[in-house]
């Protein structure tokens, strides 16, 4: 018989985070890192002093936001090849698009303070000889313009691009070399100069942004906690979309689209869907990795890019959002201590981790760690 306090307990709603999170430890510890690095983080280098051990420089915590938003490109990237089964070879596309969102905003507030001192034509197309502002920068001198932008831009061409490819039913290896073509196109044409986006140099020379200087420590750190923030909230509705009804259509569009298509499903439109999501999150990754590096340039679109990203998540592990992330963060702290050593190598080590992956641990580091409680 149940007791009056068991039976108050069950009356009680579970809250909605917790529903959200059931069965998701490692969800959980993903979160709970960023809260704490969000608290950390800031008092480490705000308030301890440089003299201490435990001092955290403004390197490291611009080195950190980096790793931060890639690890929510990666987040992007598994939430169409780890539910849907779509490997994308052209999220750098999308990270890139977000990127330049954000830096033609960056560059509009630069103003009189270029080199050439014109209030309202960027360096590059004043030294170019553009006589005018061209009509796609309009806007730009907004913050919130260049937000909806950051998240249109990409969300769009995704959309476009997806529904022309699913629309044919395009898929497979076919899918992933026309995701690549994309890419690689869109970095030959903002290469060229008439581009209007600065052509091989890109976008550089940032100020400030929301009127801070993106040269002072505050802002960074703010850039790094605004970082942390974006990669949990992604994360939430990343794990609100899979848990969802339309997610469940996605994994069974993956596992067997042929026999879900028969059942009366538009398996186009749920691809669309979810490749049009993730392609707006690797926006906003771009836009968030752009006034922490200080430059955006056409080589962000290179495919090499691209492929790095699904060694991310493959490292960490396909189709568990958290060890997407958890690869992402990881292959890019490898890479900085690897080409601080030995630079030359880092290529050869990042294909030799993908083959390693491939054939001992396919499930990625989450798959290994489970596969060890297990046997434990």
């Amino acid at each position: 018989m149940a007791t009056p306090q068991s039976s108050a307990t069950r009356l009680i709603p579970e809250r909605p985070w917790r529903r959200l999170l059931h069965g998701d430890m490692g969800g959980r510890i993903l979160l709970g890192a960023l809260a704490v690095l969000i608290v950390v983080i800031p008092i480490l280098n705000q308030g301890v002093s440089p003299s201490s051990p435990f001092h955290v420089s403004d390197y490291t915590v611009n080195l950190l936001g980096r790793y931060l938003c890639f690890a929510l490109l990666a987040l992007a990237l598994d939430l169409v090849w780890g539910y849907a089964g779509i490997l994308s070879l052209g999220h750098g596309a999308f990270f890139a698009l977000g990127g330049y969102a954000m830096g033609m905003y960056l560059m509009r507030q630069i103003g009189d303070r270029g080199v050439y001192g014109d209030p309202v034509l960027p360096d590059f197309m004043v030294f170019l000889g553009w006589e005018q502002l061209p009509w796609f920068w309009y806007g730009f001198d907004q913050f919130w313009f260049a937000a909806l932008m950051v998240l249109l831009v990409p969300g769009v061409f995704g959309f476009i691009f997806g529904w022309l490819a699913f629309r044919s039913r395009v898929t497979g290896v076919y899918l992933s070399i026309i995701s690549q073509a994309m890419t690689y196109a869109l970095m030959l044409a903002f290469f060229r100069n008439e581009m209007g986006f600065g052509g091989n140099n890109g976008l550089t020379d940032f100020k400030d942004i929301l009127g801070f200087s993106l040269s002072d420590p505050q802002t960074r750190l703010a850039l790094f906690v605004a970082s942390a923030l974006a990669l949990g909230l992604a994360y939430l509705l990343c794990r609100m979309v899979v848990r969802s009804r339309a997610g469940r259509v996605v994994r069974a569009v993956r596992d067997a689209e042929p026999r879900t298509r028969s059942l009366g499903y538009r398996t186009d439109h749920y691809k669309l869907w979810i490749w049009t999501l993730s392609a707006m999150l690797a926006g906003v990754a771009g836009a968030l990795y752009v006034p922490q590096v200080g430059i955006i340039n056409p080589s962000e679109f290179s495919p090499l890019n691209s492929i790095e990203i699904v060694v991310w998540v493959a490292v960490g592990g396909r189709g568990t959002l958290y060890g997407a992330a958890l690869g992402g963060a990881l292959v890019n702290y490898a890479q900085t201590l690897l080409t601080a050593m030995i630079a030359e190598l880092w290529l050869f080590a990042l294909g030799g981790l993908f083959v390693a992956v491939t054939l001992f641990f396919p499930r990625g580091l989450v798959g290994l760690l489970r596969r060890r409680e297990d046997r434990s």
